[in-house]
């Protein structure tokens, strides 16, 4: 695929080339890794501290806890997988829908090129040799339409895949935090006590991390997240102690 600065004045090429873009580009992966983690620290922490509040022993919560983990873990991948397909069909009719009325009206298109151009300011003695250069170029008048009248990205054809992998591998790992003290405490009522302390700390690291990279405050970001996760295990505790 030919370099989109090819066709750049030399001047403006270079100073393209000499400046290096510091956006943030992986939004599609931390957006997998955070519902992976988030969901994998809260369901198994909840699940393990509601049957810790009914006096199970600690090898039936951590035997529960790690079915709810591979359940969840296939469970949650395969909703990702599902949901970027998704987005990918609808890419793909879009595609076709579109390119179809590049044909058939093109007199349409082209003035709803100009409409768009105009919404930013642009006025017709500008707009004008854009929309003429634009059907000049079937493909760049389909890549336009499509991101600039539907608002829609191309999406990676291997992005099904790798965010349902993203998914439940962040899921896994977020679900074992709160069960690792079960595999060392054989009491379960002191076990608990261990899995609430070190998950409250993944929550707070995971929820710091989740506020850095998405731009939100990284202190009250890892307090909210943290405060869901604690919500979670107490409403599991009580029920389970109500119940009992």
């Amino acid at each position: 695929m030919a370099d989109s600065r090819d066709g750049v004045e030399p001047e403006k090429r270079r100073l393209l080339n000499s400046h290096e873009e510091t956006h943030f580009t992986a939004g599609d992966v931390v957006r997998d890794i955070i519902i992976g983690v988030s969901d994998g620290l809260t369901v198994p922490f909840a699940l393990a501290a509601g049957l810790s509040g009914a006096n199970a022993t600690s090898s039936i919560v951590l035997t529960a806890g790690i079915a709810e983990v591979a359940a969840g873990a296939i469970s949650m991948g395969l909703g990702g997988y599902l949901a970027a397909k998704s987005e990918a069909d609808h890419y793909v009719r879009e595609l076709k829908r579109e390119q179809d009325e590049i044909i058939s009206v093109p007199d349409t298109e082209a003035a709803e090129v100009a409409e768009i151009l105009a919404q930013f300011g642009i006025e017709p003695h500008e707009y004008g040799p854009v929309v003429s250069a634009l059907r000049k170029r079937p493909q760049a008048w389909l890549d336009f339409m499509m991101k600039f009248e539907l608002g829609l990205e191309k999406p990676d054809p291997r992005r099904a895949l790798h965010s349902a992998l993203t998914i439940a591998i962040a899921y896994v790992l977020g679900g074992m935090v709160p069960l690792v003290p079960y595999m060392f405490i054989p009491r379960a009522s002191e076990a608990v006590v261990a899995s609430v302390i070190l998950t409250l700390v993944a929550l707070l690291i995971f929820g710091y991390a989740k506020g850095y990279f998405t731009g939100d405050k990284p202190f009250r970001s890892a307090l909210q997240t943290a405060l869901i996760g604690a919500v979670a295990s107490a409403a599991a505790f009580g029920m389970a102690k109500a119940v009992q």
